[in-house]
């Protein structure tokens, strides 16, 4: 079996086995793109089967120059219908508003990010504010001015800074990866951040429960077991 066909026929039986507990899919177009001039046709093949309710996520991390990022909004927003998209801010607003311009789609920003090197410049103070509070309150701003909207990708690897952004941003929609191999719990996101819209991101541990030829159905039971601690956790919030 080829690479392409490989990483389609995992990617569907993926969705196939979890789309009953999923409320979206994010996928990371850097493995389909490794995949070269075989990765787009993989890609729309695996956006094909996702069910139309549920919210797809382009993890693009796109971040450059206003020329360029409009295009790069055009391709993954609408060429290819993404619901949304992860986005750099390093390059400043011109590199963010072309992927606000599409109604009914977000922007996911990375504001406090959940991997280790997130540390180096998003905890920098600038004025005595730190930079992750300024990129957040700065793309809050361009969506309230924009026809679509603006969200955070926020890290539940910090829950003081999820905290801190919450009480920043309270009706902002958060992407918070690093819930499951990177420890936080689905109780402890709630507790920091349940206020307020929430996409909580879980792909390792699920997507690899198993590397055998269970594989799928070890990941519709790892996606059950997550919904119930989500839902688990949301109610305790609620009440």
């Amino acid at each position: 079996m080829s690479p392409d066909e490989a990483v389609r026929q995992f990617c569907v039986s993926i969705i196939e086995s979890t789309a009953s507990f999923a409320s979206a899919y994010k996928l990371n177009l850097a493995f389909f793109e490794a995949l070269g001039r075989h990765g787009p046709a993989v890609l729309e093949d695996v956006l094909d089967v996702i069910p139309e309710e549920i919210i797809t996520i382009a993890d693009a991390k796109r971040g450059d120059i206003g020329n360029s990022a409009r295009f790069y909004a055009k391709a993954l927003l609408e060429d290819l219908n993404f619901d949304s998209i992860t986005v750099a801010p390093y390059m400043g607003s011109d590199s963010i508003r072309p992927f606000l311009m599409f109604s009914g789609k977000v922007a996911f920003v990375l504001a406090r990010t959940s991997n280790p090197g997130g540390n180096d410049y998003q905890l920098l103070e600038t004025d005595g504010v730190p930079l992750y509070h300024r990129v957040a309150a700065d793309c809050v701003r361009l969506g309230a001015e924009s026809p679509g909207a603006a969200g955070l990708v926020v890290g539940a690897t910090d829950l003081d800074s999820l905290a801190s952004l919450r009480i920043l941003c309270p009706e902002t929609p958060f992407l918070i990866p690093g819930v499951g191999v990177q420890g936080a719990s689905a109780s402890d996101v709630f507790a920091a951040a349940g206020s307020g819209p929430l996409l909580i991101n879980s792909s390792r541990k699920i997507i690899y429960a198993s590397t055998g030829p269970d594989f799928a159905d070890a990941a519709a039971t790892a996606a059950r077991s997550l919904c119930r601690e989500l839902t688990e956790a949301a109610g305790r919030i609620v009440s």
